[in-house]
């Protein structure tokens, strides 16, 4: 028999009903409790998770079934899991949205309850008739909990109240007024990162005080079944020995869009992570073995990026060296001649791929990917395949036919533009279930 870790998971009945300000709400009220509030995030995305930390200090893992898989997913949240305090997990979309992404199917997975949060503006009796609806839909998803938001007045949740009750199994934990101090700005990628948001804690932390039940939060996060604490270690169980190599990694406000079980990964095959800003440094760090340019927002800081013309030619020159360089996304359009804005200002690039890269006014791409190697690179051999997720509002012009294609994705795309040792796409890769990716990078970094 294993031992119970206290746990919730915080959904909402679709995006925009309030569900991150209130997952929030809810962690930083605890945490003033001195309560040990352990964050994670359901689903690929990386902007929630820089808010978890912001209020816990502590860092927040994705739990994605869909992407990293079943096994993965429970060894990571075993491992992780406080004993002695609650994990907070914040689902993605609606409760049922993502097939085997969702939240639902989290909570059916690791057994473990769901408060649903309710956008109720605009809506009284009706309310009930929602919360029927995910109360029912599949009865393996326990919702033991309803959090209205954005209520109106003491009479406005009166009714609500009265037919939830009559009809719903479900308990009203709490009704929170609109409040418009603790909204939280957003963008065309979501809402903005940890480090840009100015939350007022104190305010949020005062309406949950006085709006949510928080014992009954702690009391629905203790009706778990017993899972087993894990002490393994995930990812390069054993790694192979090696000496330490230094690989660069691209951190500032437009390379933010990192995996922790990725960095994690690195480090155990023996890569000391060193952190530079392409913003704002003028030269690379001393003596690195390779670098890693993950997502973010190169296009809200493309003047900056190009004006820094001495890192734009020492990323360019380093490539060209070919030592290993692995770019995601915004990694992978810093990379291009080019980034184009939906005004048509075009500001220079690293120019170490051959194309320029352009925003669209519209989404592009969005969704899981599976994707196979087509030739040796430097996270893995021909053959294998990895798995990760698309999102993103810019597109390419055409790739020439001389710059070889690392990859294929599911849809039949070839991706993963290859010159030299310069890895570089639009897919941002978890290396959950895939962990050689990380001892490969590391391998190739070896002198």
């Amino acid at each position: 028999m294993g031992n119970n870790l206290p746990a919730i998971i915080v959904a909402g009945t679709h995006s925009g009903c309030g569900k991150t300000t209130v997952t929030l709400g809810i962690m930083a009220a605890l945490c003033k409790r001195g309560v040990h509030v352990q964050p994670f995030k359901c689903g690929p995305d990386f902007i929630d998770p820089t808010l978890h930390r912001l209020v816990t200090g502590k860092v927040s893992r994705n739990l994605d079934v869909r992407m990293c898989g079943a096994e993965y997913v429970q060894q990571l949240f075993g491992k992780h899991a406080p004993k002695d305090g609650i994990s907070i997990i914040e689902g993605v979309m609606g409760l049922f949205d993502g097939g085997n992404g969702s939240a639902a199917r989290l909570s059916t997975f690791l057994d473990i309850p769901v408060i649903l949060v309710v956008d109720v503006r605009s809506a009284a009796e009706s309310v009930a008739a929602v919360i029927k609806g995910f109360e029912t839909l599949d009865p393996q998803v326990r919702v033991a909990g309803v959090i209205l938001n954005r209520v109106g007045s003491e009479r406005h949740h009166q009714m609500i109240a009265d037919a939830v009750k009559k009809y719903c199994r479900a308990d009203i934990i709490g009704a929170l007024p609109r409040d418009s101090t603790i909204t939280l700005p957003s963008r065309h990628l979501g809402l903005h990162m940890g480090v840009e948001v100015h939350l007022n804690q104190q305010r949020l932390v005062e309406i949950m005080e006085q709006n949510l039940n928080l014992d009954r939060v702690q009391e629905l996060a203790r009706q778990v079944k017993p899972q087993e604490k894990k002490n393994l270690e995930l990812g390069i169980l054993n790694p192979e020995p090696a000496n330490s190599v230094r690989l660069g990694v691209a951190w500032d406000e437009a390379f933010c869009f990192y995996y922790q079980d990725n960095l994690d990964m690195l480090k155990e095959a023996g890569a000391e992570l060193v952190i530079f800003s392409p913003l704002h440094d003028e030269a690379l760090p001393d003596n690195l073995a390779g670098i890693y340019l993950g997502g973010g927002y190169p296009e809200l800081h493309a003047a900056e990026l190009s004006d820094n013309a001495s890192m734009r030619k020492a990323i360019r020159l380093f490539s060209q060296s070919g030592r290993p360089v692995y770019g995601e996304c915004g990694g992978f359009m810093y990379l291009t001649s080019s980034i184009t804005d939906t005004e048509g200002r075009q500001q220079p690039m690293a120019g170490v791929y051959p194309v320029a890269s352009r925003m669209q006014k519209r989404l592009r791409r969005l969704g899981y990917r599976q994707l196979e190697m087509l030739t040796d690179t430097v996270l893995g051999r021909k053959g294998t395949f990895y798995y990760g997720h698309e999102f993103h509002y810019s597109e390419i012009d055409e790739m020439p036919a001389g710059i070889e294609r690392g990859y294929r994705l599911d849809d039949g795309r070839a991706e993963g533009y290859m010159v030299d040792n310069t890895l570089a796409g639009y897919v941002h890769l978890h290396w959950g279930p895939t962990p050689e990716a990380a001892r490969n990078f590391v391998r190739m970094m070896q002198p």
